[in-house]
């Protein structure tokens, strides 16, 4: 994008369309009477993708979420009277399916993908690209979803959760190790967490590489308590630090929970470290799941882009699960992935209902967001604009518009939060040098 576009000739359009309506419908019954148009009463299409029933991580709650906020949005009126049809796509943790399901939006006639969670970005962008399809709200796994002009991410993705979480380890943290996915979209991590300690006085995080889809991870915990123990001792030598001050954080997604079982299991045979992960892999679910307020991620340190599930904000969220998805166990309402979902459609209802009912697509869509149109998500982010002068200058993440995150701790089994409000991990992010 080299400036800003021209403006929009949608208000000429429509009153072309508009005119030519009326004098054909004139001609037809002899008055001014406009004759209704069938195609103005056809539903409006949107696609939300995700994979599900993998051996990898698995996010069905965010299909299950788009299909709930449809049913509340029909319930109540639809777009302009219009139904809002949501069609699902299993990605199943697969490149050649993730383009698949692109190209089944174009086939579909989508306005756009919603809510959708990939980290085959390069095999879904292109297809969309092609087909003029805008991708809004996407969980923001891949540097695709924030380089591409026709992506519109509501959060900092990756980027803004890992280098919040050094920002947040830094000031607890004398030595840190991140364990995390041996995939391409893994690669990035470290250096995104680097960024964040060293903007906090620390040194560059210990990279511990793990397979996504294992079943035991002792050998990457025992590296990881290794290393940051290793660089403890030689830092008590020269600093007087303490193991204790010894961090390790992990970014396994869905094998998180996998991977602190191991951890604990190889743990007592090494110096006591304090543990730390992002949101999406730490989860309520799985501090329920491991002992609730005795679990043993009890004091663990998480980092999200949204408010402690807790906060009142998300009370809208959970009043439309409870009336349109009250059985679909599916639905987590403190999985950020299902919070991000409920954004991108709230973004995608607002922008459809500023548009005229009789020119919805996804070239309307795409230009209304591109025009700057905002979006109030209730205090859930800030207010979400992408015109020419929104975005942030962070480098490969050229469509960032909001690096606001969330610090949060386990404490009494609940993932609360460390401090009101949000940190805006803008200039820290500003300052990323990717690596070579």
């Amino acid at each position: 994008m080299t400036g800003r576009r021209r403006p929009s000739s949608r208000p000429i359009r429509a009153a072309v369309a508009a005119l030519s309506t009326a004098v054909g419908a004139s001609l037809l019954t002899g008055c001014g009477t406009v004759l209704p148009n069938e195609a103005d009463d056809a539903p409006i299409t949107v696609m939300t993708w995700a994979p599900q029933g993998t051996k990898a991580t698995n996010m069905p709650g965010m299909p299950a979420m788009a299909q709930a906020f449809a049913r509340w949005v029909n319930d109540t009126g639809g777009i302009h009277g219009r139904e809002l049809h949501v069609v699902t796509c299993n990605e199943h943790n697969d490149a050649v399916q993730a383009a698949r399901c692109a190209q089944r939006a174009q086939e579909e006639k989508a306005v756009a993908v919603v809510g959708s969670y990939s980290q085959f970005g390069r095999a879904f962008i292109s297809p969309l690209e092609v087909a003029g399809i805008p991708y809004i709200g996407g969980y923001g796994l891949t540097q695709e979803e924030f380089d591409s002009p026709y992506s519109y991410p509501v959060n900092g993705g990756q980027a803004a959760l890992l280098a919040g979480n050094g920002r947040q380890l830094a000031s607890r943290c004398e030595h840190v190790a991140l364990v995390r996915p041996d995939t391409i979209a893994g690669d990035e991590l470290p250096q995104l967490l680097s960024t964040g300690l060293k903007a906090g006085g620390r040194a560059a995080a210990q990279d511990v590489r793990a397979p996504e889809d294992a079943g035991d991870y002792s050998k990457q915990a025992t590296s990881a308590l290794e290393r940051v123990g290793a660089d403890s001792a030689l830092g008590t030598a020269a600093q007087g630090a303490t193991l204790d001050s010894s961090c390790v954080t992990a970014a396994l997604g869905n094998r998180t929970g996998t991977f602190f079982d191991s951890f604990r299991r190889v743990q007592d045979d090494h110096p006591k470290v304090r543990i730390a992960s992002i949101l999406g892999s730490v989860r309520q679910s799985l501090v329920d799941s491991t002992g609730g307020s005795s679990s043993p991620l009890e004091g663990t340190y998480a980092t999200g882009w949204y408010p402690a599930a807790d906060d009142a904000r998300w009370d809208p969220m959970k009043k439309v699960i409870n009336k349109y998805a009250f059985d679909d166990n599916r639905i987590d309402p403190n999985d950020p992935g299902t919070q991000t979902t409920w954004i991108g459609y709230t973004v995608l209802r607002s922008v459809l209902m500023s548009l005229n009912a009789n020119d919805i697509s996804a070239r309307t869509v795409r230009n209304a967001l591109d025009d700057g149109h905002a979006v109030d998500t209730g205090g859930l982010t800030p207010t979400l604009r992408w015109g020419y002068d929104d975005t942030l200058h962070v480098p490969n993440y050229s469509r960032i518009v909001n690096a606001h995150v969330t610090y949060q701790v386990v404490r009494n089994g609940r993932l609360v939060a460390v401090r009101k409000g949000f940190v805006d991990m803008a200039r820290t992010l500003e300052n990323y040098h990717p690596a070579d």
